[in-house]
């Protein structure tokens, strides 16, 4: 029986992400997989609840996480790993990996998107199109990348930041690589110049930290 790769999301990203399943896994049936969907398909494909997923008769199961706020991914890598359910990797035909480069399991690298060399990146990591990370860039686990973030050489980016649309992040140095803190937030279009600390969330040109 074919293996069934469920698409964890029929929403948004999980529409984009549809043809580079189609793509990367070409052999495989596909489905979408949403607990909150009112539609029983998207785009021609079904949609099922996890619960009915899992009781589909292919015993080989996989999803993609096409979810973008980290913490719901954590939760969901944590359901999948007890459902012995495993969770792929995505990278689209056009995307360029350089030397030396790791990268954890369930990562998504969208169309247009670039790694260049000696970059080391963790687990359930989402780059959208047309963004880059360049040299000596360490990025933890459940990082997301909106559409062309440019993170520059020597950043170091903790687990669950999230990096808004078209933001760009300076170069740090090998001495002082510049950090993005845990669970911080770069907004749309910011300009970051100096480090962000951990929960903080930045915008503007320099990034400063919102005011509410």
């Amino acid at each position: 029986m074919q293996q069934l790769i469920g698409i964890y999301g029929a929403s948004g990203f999980g529409k984009e992400l549809l043809p580079l399943v189609r793509e990367q896994y070409r052999d495989a049936q596909l489905c979408f997989v949403d607990d909150g969907s009112q539609d029983n398909e998207l785009n021609n494909y079904r949609i099922y609840t996890y619960t009915q997923y899992l009781a589909l008769p292919n015993a080989d199961k996989a999803v993609v996480l096409a979810i973008a706020d980290s913490k719901i991914r954590e939760v969901l890598e944590a359901k999948c790993a007890k459902d012995k359910v495993l969770i792929l990797s995505l990278k689209a035909s056009n995307s360029i990996v350089l030397d030396n480069v790791e990268i954890g399991e369930g990562s998504v690298l969208c169309h247009f998107t670039q790694l260049t060399s000696n970059i080391k990146i963790g687990k359930q990591f989402q780059a959208n199109i047309y963004s880059y990370i360049a040299h000596d860039c360490v990025i933890g686990d459940y990082v997301t990348f909106a559409p062309r973030v440019s993170c520059n050489g020597n950043i170091h980016i903790h687990d669950h930041a999230y990096i808004g649309t078209g933001a760009v992040i300076k170069q740090g140095t090998p001495d002082k690589p510049l950090i993005i803190g845990k669970g911080a937030i770069v907004g749309m279009g910011a300009v970051v110049t100096k480090d962000v600390p951990e929960g903080t969330v930045v915008i503007g040109n320099p990034a400063r930290p919102l005011n509410k």
